[in-house]
């Protein structure tokens, strides 16, 4: 693949790129019902495993694919916020915490807000919406000071990069390129394990899903870190990453690029507001997941069965909000993208994720739960 060479070609490489990925997600997240919120729940609620495994999966083919790049130098990883030297540990503790236990308030996370959205569910709308305007209140708006005064001072400054290669790299005498390979094989180990022993609650789907949404983190590695990168930019002189909202390599996330692009819309005339790689991929995720129900014949509206569930919606919308800024990431975010590259944040957001969900599930916030896994 050759991208075009001049800036302003490439960021529509990068944006149109971004829309491709994201339409891919919608439609196999919309088919195999990818969900972290659901695997949880199944798993607590019906001893269901089939989206639990499904999720190894997918973290297991990300981090095979993104180690990859990684070790052939296809793009920089240190530039990255997932290796990022500083690691605000409270942040990513607590804003998991709150991430998860929004999301089963939700009825799912963002992404799966998203998918949910296609199939025309009126109630992951509204969500999205809220999310959105709690993201960006996290960002710069009214929670900002409880973010960035209160919980991210509490914060470690590495010697190195955060990834768990390079910091068991300075308790053992292993190089850290060698130890993350070494993790890479003992999760991908764990995961064959783990699918071969439960192979009879996997179906086809499943098994499609995982691989094909594992595969979407590397892509957009590749996208924005090595095909969006021009090592000297024409205006200014320097390296510069090209269609990101950071100006870095960015990976798949969901919940910032909610609050982008609630700026883009409001700000639409404002020339120094434009659409970057993670809203484009926000929106492909939406088509991808119409297309795929309109072709199962699965789209069907729905609403709000009455002020309860409006409620529970709205509080777990602006919980996603102020969780996902605050701890760097989503479930897509952390919990796929972040753990393929092996961050000692994501582990802490997917941590606090887990844990918040899990308090959720058992204080009864699920409020559509189906036996969807219950065989697995």
């Amino acid at each position: 693949m050759n991208p075009p060479s001049s800036p302003q070609a490439l960021v529509q490489f990068v944006l149109w790129g971004g829309l491709l990925i994201g339409l891919v997600f919608g439609a196999v997240g919309q088919w195999s019902h990818f969900c972290v919120r659901g695997a949880i729940a199944d798993w607590m609620i019906f001893r269901g495993r089939a989206r639990m495994l499904t999720w190894l999966l997918a973290v297991a083919v990300a981090a095979i694919g993104t180690q990859a790049l990684v070790s052939l130098q296809l793009f920089d990883a240190t530039r990255s916020l997932a290796w990022n030297s500083r690691l605000p540990w409270l942040s990513c503790l607590a804003g998991g915490l709150v991430f998860g236990y929004g999301m089963v308030l939700s009825g799912g996370c963002p992404q799966r807000s998203l998918v949910k959205t296609g199939t025309g569910d009126l109630k992951s709308l509204v969500v999205l919406i809220v999310t959105a305007i709690a993201a960006l209140m996290t960002l710069r708006g009214l929670f900002a000071p409880l973010r960035a005064e209160g919980l991210d001072v509490w914060a470690a400054t590495l010697a190195g990069p955060q990834d768990l290669g390079s910091v068991l790299a300075k308790a053992v005498p292993v190089p850290a390129a060698a130890l993350r390979w070494i993790l890479v094989a003992v999760l991908v180990a764990a995961a064959l394990a783990l699918l071969w022993r439960h192979r009879a609650a996997m179906e086809k789907r499943h098994w499609i899903g995982g691989v094909v949404i594992g595969l979407l983190p590397p892509a957009a590695w590749l996208l924005t870190g090595h095909f969006g990168f021009l090592a000297e930019h024409p205006d200014t002189l320097e390296p510069a990453w090209l269609g990101t909202q950071s100006r870095r390599p960015e990976g798949l996330s969901f919940v910032a690029p909610m609050a982008n692009a609630l700026d883009l819309l409001t700000l639409w005339t404002d020339k120094n507001t434009t659409a970057t790689f993670g809203i484009t991929a926000a929106v492909g995720a939406l088509l991808g997941s119409f297309a795929a129900a309109k072709a199962r014949g699965e789209f069907r509206l729905q609403s709000f069965a009455g002020g309860g569930s409006l409620l529970k919606h709205l509080a777990g919308g602006v919980l996603m909000g102020f969780g996902g800024v605050t701890a760097l990431g989503c479930t897509i975010g952390q919990g796929l993208t972040g753990l393929a590259m092996l961050s000692a944040g994501a582990v802490l957001t997917v941590a606090g994720i887990v844990a918040g969900a899990m308090v959720a599930v058992r204080a009864g916030m699920v409020h559509d739960a189906v036996p969807r896994a219950a065989a697995g």
